[in-house]
């Protein structure tokens, strides 16, 4: 079959999908390589070794696992819908990143990716899906591909349709023309600058815009899996999983249409408003039950319950304060110093004696601490 019809099939098929789509040559340019090291090299990418241990494929991805791969179809899955309500009853305190309102997007992707996958066999040719676990600079290629540029938030946003949205890419052996790039129209503005909580955003010498992991509330509250550094609580604020502060702000976010999700993606009340309760008096068994298929299992119990204890103690809100009682008793020592902060916050003294006494020295010995400092 000729490129063009084969391109046309795959395209048909996105359409069919629901999803906007574009293309460009499997090529990482040379500027975007070095700024990768650079970023790596400074350890911003803070304790995400996995982005480390496939530098080499994402810089070079045809040179080292994809030898035949020339061709790239970027997908566009919006998430622009609108706050499906909070659920009745509960302990409904803080908020949930937009990305995170539905249940795993992963899944919804993967799906059309094997769609395109199988749609391409029937076409000879070869191709991968992946959505963004796999090793590959997804926003590099999308703005090589012209669906958008990166911001200053250093996510991909696309003029008329703003930045909430994900993305998955098709390699394949076909050959495609190079696109023209988007333009970048974030001009003067750094709203999204201005209102990280963290300080996680930045402008390099080249004026080039990059994001320090090490700062920022979403690898805090979504990917780390220990105690977070006492100086950041109260810049996590209200955030119970991820932040969406430099998104909120941005002029393209807020004159995006507001119903444009993609049909695949629906919010659930649960997932957008969720009771901090469930965090806790769970086993880790029990909880990957509850939360299979949601973006919360990758953080898992006891980060989540970490994350209800922060958001606790930033509030201060007295409807919280019997999920901190919950994780007094919890059976992670991470959820027990937590517990310990929190407790803190509230002033409750005769909590804090109780939990001087913990078996975990390290548990005891902050609690004491905290004691002796009301």
């Amino acid at each position: 079959m000729r490129r063009e019809a084969a391109r046309g099939r795959l395209e048909a098929t996105a359409r069919r999908l629901g999803l906007d789509f574009s293309w460009t040559p499997l090529e990482i340019p040379r500027r975007d390589r070095q700024r990768l090291a650079w970023w790596l090299e400074n350890g911003m990418h803070a304790g995400m070794d996995y982005l480390q241990r496939t530098r080499a494929v994402r810089m070079d991805p045809r040179a080292i696992r994809f030898p035949w791969a020339r061709s790239a179809l970027l997908l566009w899955a919006p998430y622009a819908y609108e706050d499906p309500g909070v659920p009745e009853g509960g302990i409904r305190i803080g908020r949930v990143a937009r990305y995170a309102w539905c249940p795993d997007y992963h899944r919804a992707l993967e799906a059309a990716l094997l769609d395109l996958e199988s749609e391409a066999r029937l076409l000879g040719l070869l191709a991968k899906g992946y959505v963004d676990h796999g090793p590959l600079l997804e926003r590099t290629l999308a703005k090589s591909a012209g669906l958008g540029w990166l911001g200053k938030n250093t996510l991909l946003i696309r003029e008329g349709a703003g930045s909430y949205a994900f993305l998955a890419v098709l390699l394949t052996s076909l050959e495609v023309e190079p696109q023209a790039p988007a333009p970048p129209r974030c001009g003067r503005c750094v709203a999204c600058h201005e209102a990280c909580p963290t300080g996680a955003l930045a402008m390099d010498q080249s004026g080039s815009a990059y994001l320090d992991a090490r700062l920022c509330i979403s690898y805090w509250t979504i990917e780390h899996r220990h105690d977070v550094p006492e100086v950041l609580w109260s810049r996590i604020g209200d955030w119970l999983f991820g932040c969406d502060d430099c998104q909120s702000v941005c002029p393209w976010n807020r004159f995006a249409p507001k119903k444009g999700a993609w049909s695949r993606l629906r919010p659930d009340p649960e997932l957008a408003h969720p009771d901090l309760r469930s965090f806790f008096g769970l086993s880790q068994r029990a909880f990957r039950r509850r939360f299979e298929g949601t973006p919360f299992a990758r953080t898992g119990r006891v980060g989540m319950a970490r994350n209800a204890l922060i958001v606790s103690s930033n509030l201060q809100d007295p409807r919280a304060f019997p999920v901190v009682r919950m994780g007094m008793e919890d059976p992670s020592p991470v959820v027990r110093r937590a517990a310990a902060r929190a407790l803190y916050a509230f002033g409750e003294r005769r909590e804090l004696l109780r939990l001087t006494g913990d078996p975990d020295i390290e548990v005891a010995s902050l609690a004491r601490r905290l004691y002796d400092a009301l």
